[in-house]
């Protein structure tokens, strides 16, 4: 049992240390889950020992949680990566090749919203490229129902919204 729940995390180490940008629960879920490596449960309790060990850091927003690795993450799956058989890593491997541009899509666009000292709810909707904002726009609104429709909205039209913006101020 421990040995199956040490190569859990050590999956979600070696897919996070694969690529140059955090990953969702939803997608370390949809590899683990789909190739049928354990349940949605130990996932959950895999990923939160991992935060509390400092091996991956956590980024919490209304509607997900981002993944990222830490310096002690990528030292542990430096020195335990042969852990992994070949055909995990081999595996993991396709999955992130085969998605990537999905995977990094997703991810690039954060929103986010929170109740101000005015009680107002402020609304965070960027676009994040390699480490840098591409957009990064607030929006101050009177109540949560209309903070909510922006975070759906921007996740749904973020494209068209920031060719929009473009378009008018260029």
């Amino acid at each position: 049992m421990t040995e199956s729940f040490t190569l859990y995390k050590l999956i979600i180490l070696y897919m996070l240390n694969k690529v140059d940008f955090p990953l969702t629960t939803s997608q370390i879920s949809e590899f683990i889950l789909d190739q049928g490596y354990t349940n949605y449960f130990k996932l959950q309790e895999a990923l939160s020992n991992m935060v509390d060990s400092d091996l991956i850091r956590s980024e919490n927003t209304h509607n997900r949680t981002l993944y990222h690795l830490t310096e002690n993450g990528k030292e542990t799956i430096h020195y335990f990566r042969n852990k992994i058989s070949a055909e995990i890593q081999n595996d993991i491997d396709s999955f992130l090749k085969a998605k990537q541009f999905d995977l990094k899509e997703e991810v690039s666009v954060k929103t986010d919203y929170y109740l101000t000292t005015a009680h107002e709810y402020e609304v965070r909707c960027q676009i994040v490229e390699d480490s840098s904002n591409l957009i990064d726009l607030k929006l101050t609104v009177p109540t949560e129902t209309e903070a909510e429709t922006i975070v759906n909205n921007w996740m749904k039209q973020n494209q068209e919204l920031y060719a929009l913006l473009l378009s008018k101020l260029l």
